[in-house]
């Protein structure tokens, strides 16, 4: 059960007194007249082999209101392209799969990555921006949420509060950020965003007092939250990254598209549990490491954008006042853990710490020494412009590829 503080500049949006999946459900029910919804999941091939996303799936059956679904397949080939088929075969709802290293979507993504419209690398931006574009090709959504697929302690409730701030038609949010506790029965988890994030956003805004952009992010309860919602006419104009910085992105481009009172935070579940990362300490290409790097090259990128001047003397700063703020906060976390009855290895928790610190010189360092780098992907706005059929041809490629596959199913049916 969760407070009614409204913190920071964003409205919150709490679980003040658990009503019931049925009642919200029937509400969404009548704003997917006016307002039809999708769901869009990126998802590797490998999820599918996990027990968290068969619970998703099951879940995402029942609900009444999700017009579309749309998957978007990675690291798949032919037949496990066919298995997926299959897989989400169950879903009642419309459900499209982009089988993104099929031969199809790979001629047509080439083609953008001739006139430098492709992203650069592969990964969840990729996957989240490729199943954009899908979206505005269906042509009839008009709100749409997005969550991960491994999600361990799922339920539909979590979507349904997560859809109801921009699919409700008296509500005016354009953008919706879910939040939760991260925590198990046992454990507190979270530790990019409570030990890099919250951190590197307090030093920064000793280096940059008053910079506004710094006071929204620390308003979000959880900014590495992967679930969020948006209105559709939202997408054709979104610049985000590639890389893991995906969600510190997504919000930093809110911020400069649309005016505060028109984005939100919603408490989608009391606790969340899913796929952890390792924290690769000896290799800055993994892990939670790679994230922290990723993220923390965007916080410099973006800091810049506002006139934000760095050096070699504030890259250091902002790293010797992470590193303090981010060992104090592990003693407030530490004693919030014990009052709670949680396990915190404060050995774990210094080592992280150490790890993110020196990933921030290094994402200041190559922030200085970059400069040529284009560090987001292209708004689909853009993409269509430069490919006025793109939308079409990407309607034909998943199309095809799911008719191909159907004489398979059928004889598999027979």
């Amino acid at each position: 059960m969760s407070d009614f503080f409204q913190n920071g500049i964003i409205t919150t949006l709490h679980n003040l007194r658990n009503r019931s999946l049925q009642s919200l459900e029937e509400d969404l029910c009548g704003f997917a007249r006016q307002r039809p919804m999708a769901l869009v999941l990126p998802c590797l091939y490998s999820e599918l082999e996990h027990p968290a996303l068969q619970q998703i799936v099951e879940e995402l059956a029942a609900a009444p209101y999700i017009g579309d679904i749309i998957i978007g397949l990675d690291q798949a080939n032919e037949a496990q392209y066919r298995h997926a088929v299959e897989y989400f075969s169950v879903l009642p709802q419309r459900h499209h799969i982009l089988w993104n290293d099929g031969p199809r979507l790979q001629t047509l993504y080439r083609r953008l990555a001739e006139d430098k419209l492709a992203p650069t690398e592969r990964g969840k931006g990729s996957n989240v921006w490729y199943c954009m574009g899908y979206v505005q090709a269906l042509g009839n959504i008009q709100a749409v949420a997005l969550h991960d697929c491994d999600i361990r302690n799922y339920n539909a409730l979590m979507l349904a509060r997560l859809f109801y701030p921009v699919a409700n038609t008296a509500f005016n949010y354009q953008f919706c950020k879910g939040y939760y506790a991260r925590v198990t029965d046992t454990k507190l988890n979270g530790r990019v965003s409570r030990l890099l994030v919250s951190p590197l956003i307090r030093a920064m805004k000793k280096l940059s007092p008053g910079e506004p952009y710094l006071d929204y992010l620390d308003s979000f309860r959880y900014p590495l939250a992967g679930e969020f919602a948006l209105r559709a006419d939202v997408l054709a104009d979104l610049r985000i990254p590639s890389d893991w910085a995906l969600e510190i992105g997504l919000l930093s481009e809110m911020y400069r598209n649309y005016s505060t009172n028109r984005l939100c935070q919603v408490e989608i579940a009391d606790t969340y549990d899913h796929k952890h990362q390792a924290l690769s300490a000896e290799d800055a290409s993994k892990g939670l490491s790679r994230m922290s790097l990723d993220i923390a090259k965007a916080l410099f990128k973006k800091l810049a954008t506002y006139g934000v001047v760095f050096d070699d003397g504030a890259v250091r700063t902002a790293k010797a006042c992470y590193y303090r703020i981010a060992l104090d906060l592990i003693e407030s976390y530490a004693n919030d853990a014990a009052m709670n009855g949680l396990v915190l290895d404060r050995h774990a928790e210094e080592k992280a710490v150490e790890v993110f610190a020196s990933n921030i010189l290094k994402a200041g360092k190559a922030f200085l020494d970059g400069g040529e780098e284009i560090p987001f992907m292209p708004t689909w706005r853009r993409v269509a412009g430069a490919y006025p059929d793109i939308h079409p041809d990407m309607l034909a490629a998943v199309t095809a590829d799911y008719r191909d596959c159907r004489p398979l199913r059928a004889a598999a049916g027979a």
